[in-house]
């Protein structure tokens, strides 16, 4: 239960009181300051409390906005401030402050709320002011301004607007044109009927996994209920977020839920496609692993980009200016989205595939496309890089040596090394990715020569990691790490020749990449990347490619193939039971992606 404090004489006909009822607060009244400070000592310190002029008037789902965002320590209104646990120190000392002032007179409660915010702001609490658009929040002075904010209150539909703001501000085309007109209504729907974001995601969740399975059964109409399954678990997909805004039901497991489950959807159906496919006597499950591991590239290069240059400074470039150009007019806006072969498109055109081709085409489409998109965007993105005169932070460069993953044999060598090599990072790291990639590309299944380069590997990438990466480009180093440990594993399993080797690497690049996934959304969150006992545990990125190759050249074909399942599930129980113990129980921020990712 919260708990709203209405200072203030109260105003005959208001229907604020019901208003707080109804957002789950317990409405206490007090008539001055130092009756609040009475009322606010008595709540138990694990409740959020607000503080509302008695005289408000505005939209319920203004309130919503400004009292009940479980995102902020503190939020305000014009008129009203609410505060969660971890504020109500601050709160309390403000409160007081304002009780010692005013003397025990009543008129100290006009504007109380706005000074209450301001002390917060002075103490060092950041005071969220919700965006209302055009929802009403006023505290009227006289009769005349509160008949006329009743009806500014009357002219706009709350619920309308609730159901608008539900949706993200920046999704692809067929989301924002196929998906939301209605899923916005489901969303409501499920509000109404007590269900959670959590549980949306879970049968979202439940849905894609039922369509990957569909899929495997390599039947036609296997294959049509897989592609309207897979249609379908993205409409819950989007409702689960349109549901928490909708309601504010922001989470730290939703957040986890919601990002994870995606890539999770998705690639167990590449699986499902591939184990259909082989029950036709296809094999495609080298095109299944290439579609993940491009996928993953894609999505780390954005991540690097985006944590280098976030909170950067004088983070301007002719190339940003013509984007950001081309973006305020509108079709182009569309074109652009949609190149980039966003969630949406892509999950559209893979169940359209899925129940009209075969896995084979499906992959090769999926392939193409976002081949083409990870060129386009990755190529803007060089450029802007080249042409941004921008200072880059400790923070950011910090966030880059995370997302390489390093081990302890990186470790070992720059402690050996001291840093002492100078080289670009980004150009370093291409060449180690190239070395051992090429050297398992172009060696016969059991030689040694891919030993050599990973080895060669192992010493080059700690160079690329000896100086802070703030250079220009030193955001791509993350995704060359990925793309040398990932290619490395698809080539050598597909060098093995012997039936479940891909599907084994498939496995073990699935479990790495959510270690990849994990480090990324803990570092969005402000919470730091993953210990750094799991990650030496695992090896880092160097070790498991290094020992890849070891076992490549030292095992048969069929022994291989059990080493990588072994390795698969060791990587993958640790990797989960870690990331689920902090998302459960480490209280970290709920950060909720407000644009369609890639």
């Amino acid at each position: 239960m919260s708990t709203a404090i209405l200072t203030g004489q109260p105003v005959p006909g208001s229907s604020l009181e019901g208003d707080l009822r109804s957002l789950g607060f317990d409405v206490r009244l007090a008539s001055d300051a130092g009756e609040t400070e009475t009322l606010l000592a008595a709540v138990p310190a694990d409740q959020r409390v607000a503080v509302v002029d008695a005289r408000f008037v505005g939209h319920p789902h203004a309130l919503r906005l400004g009292l009940t965002d479980p995102r902020f320590a503190a939020s305000a209104l014009p008129g009203a401030i609410s505060v969660q646990p971890e504020a109500r120190r601050a709160l309390s000392r403000a409160v007081a402050r304002e009780s010692s002032a005013s003397g025990g007179l009543a008129v100290a409660t006009e504007n109380l709320a706005k000074r209450i915010a301001a002390a917060l702001d002075a103490d060092g609490v950041a005071v969220h002011h919700p965006e209302l658009g055009t929802l009403v929040a006023a505290v009227p002075t006289d009769p005349q301004e509160r008949n006329e904010a009743r009806q500014a209150v009357a002219a706009v539909d709350d619920e309308a607007v609730r159901l608008r703001s539900a949706v993200k501000a920046r999704d692809g085309f067929f989301t924002t044109y196929c998906i939301s007109p209605y899923s916005r209504y489901l969303a409501r729907w499920c509000a109404r009927r007590g269900l959670t974001p959590n549980q949306v995601t879970t049968a979202s969740l439940l849905t894609a996994l039922i369509a990957a399975g569909c899929a495997a059964t390599g039947t036609r109409a296997g294959f049509v209920a897989a592609g309207l399954l897979l249609l379908f678990s993205f409409v819950l997909d989007c409702t689960d977020g349109q549901l928490a805004r909708y309601s504010l039901q922001y989470s730290t497991l939703g957040a986890w839920l919601d990002a994870t489950f995606d890539r999770a959807k998705e690639y167990a159906y590449y699986a499902g496609l591939a184990l259909g496919a082989a029950r036709g006597g296809d094999d495609v499950w080298a095109l299944a692993l290439g579609a993940m591991i491009l996928q993953t590239c894609r999505h780390v290069v954005d991540f690097s980009f985006n944590e280098a240059n976030h909170d950067a400074t004088a983070n301007t470039s002719p190339t940003a200016a013509l984007s950001d150009k081309l973006d305020s007019v509108g079709w182009t806006v569309w074109v652009r989205r949609m190149i980039v072969l966003p969630i949406g498109e892509r999950w559209a055109m893979i169940a359209v595939l899925t129940a009209l081709t075969t896995p084979r085409i499906t992959f090769y489409a999926l392939l193409i496309g976002c081949a083409f998109a990870a060129t386009y965007t990755t190529a803007g993105r060089v450029l802007r890089s080249l042409t941004r005169k921008a200072r880059r932070t400790d923070r950011a460069a910090r966030a880059l040596a995370d997302l390489t993953d390093s081990g302890p044999l990186a470790e070992l060598v720059n402690r050996v090394t001291r840093g002492a090599v100078r080289y670009a990072p980004a150009l370093v790291a291409f060449a180690a990715c190239a070395l051992v990639v090429l050297g398992a590309a172009l060696s016969p299944y059991g030689s040694w020569w891919p030993v050599l380069g990973a080895a060669i590997y192992v010493l080059l990438s700690p160079v690329a990691v000896a100086r802070p990466l703030k250079g220009a480009l030193d955001w791509l180093v993350p995704p060359f790490f990925r793309a040398a440990e990932y290619l490395t594993v698809l080539v050598l399993a597909a060098k093995a020749d012997v039936n479940g080797a891909l599907p084994a690497a498939f496995g073990l690049v699935a479990a790495v990449a959510y270690h990849h996934y994990d480090t990324v959304y803990r570092i969005r969150g402000n919470a730091g990347a993953p210990p750094h006992w799991l990650v030496r545990a695992i090896g880092g990125h160097e070790g498991r490619t290094l020992l890849v190759t070891v076992l490549a050249a030292s095992l048969t074909a069929a022994q291989f193939k059990v080493a990588l399942t072994v390795i698969a599930v060791a990587v993958a129980l640790l990797v989960l039971v870690e990331s689920i113990r902090f998302w459960v129980s480490a209280g970290a921020p709920a950060v909720h992606d407000e644009g369609e990712p890639a």
